[in-house]
């Protein structure tokens, strides 16, 4: 049944992955790709419009993708399931926050997921950037396409904001700007 599907996917990516939302992107897209759920090109859509969308980007990637897969009963159980693990774990850390406050096995773990998350983050990045500058593939054709160089001068303007601290909706504005003029004269 597609529900308990959704439900248990999402609960083991919830359950199993630390450090927000993109830490979970290797995780999402192994599972969504697993399922058949979503193709690479429209999961990149949907990370595009979670992080556009206001409230944490797990719960908004979990929403859409139930809601394709299972209309809205679907996205409810995929929600649930991604928010279930977080909401269980932070009722037992308020409890016994005392107790954790300094256990050196609480921070020696949390040292060790650092690196990982960011490893993680890293996998992600690259595996999503293969999508998004190379849609057809790696070849040298895509060197020759205005698509690459219109994707390669978002990213690098967006690098370079955010680098100056402009404000990441400021970022995603322009961005969708770009590309929606870069769409109408035929580019993207």
């Amino acid at each position: 049944m597609i529900y308990f599907d959704l439900f248990l996917t999402f609960l083991k990516i919830g359950l199993f992955t630390f450090g927000g939302g993109y830490a979970m992107l290797p995780m999402i897209q192994e599972e969504v790709s697993a399922h058949s759920w979503l193709n690479q090109s429209e999961l990149i859509d949907f990370i595009a419009v979670s992080e556009s969308t206001p409230g944490p980007f797990a719960v908004n990637i979990a929403t859409f993708v139930g809601t394709r897969t299972g209309g809205i009963f679907g996205g409810l159980c995929a929600t649930f399931g991604v928010v279930l693990p977080s909401f269980v774990i932070i009722l037992f850390v308020a409890r016994f926050y005392q107790k954790f406050k300094s256990s050196k096995l609480v921070a020696g773990a949390m040292n060790g997921l650092k690196p990982a998350v960011v490893g993680l983050i890293g996998a992600a990045l690259l595996s999503l950037s293969v999508t998004v500058f190379f849609p057809a593939g790696l070849n040298m054709a895509v060197f020759s396409t205005a698509q690459f160089y219109v994707s390669l001068g978002i990213f690098a303007v967006a690098v370079v904001l955010a680098f100056k601290k402009f404000h990441p909706i400021l970022i995603i504005l322009l961005s969708a700007v770009i590309g929606i003029i870069a769409g109408l004269i035929g580019t993207a």
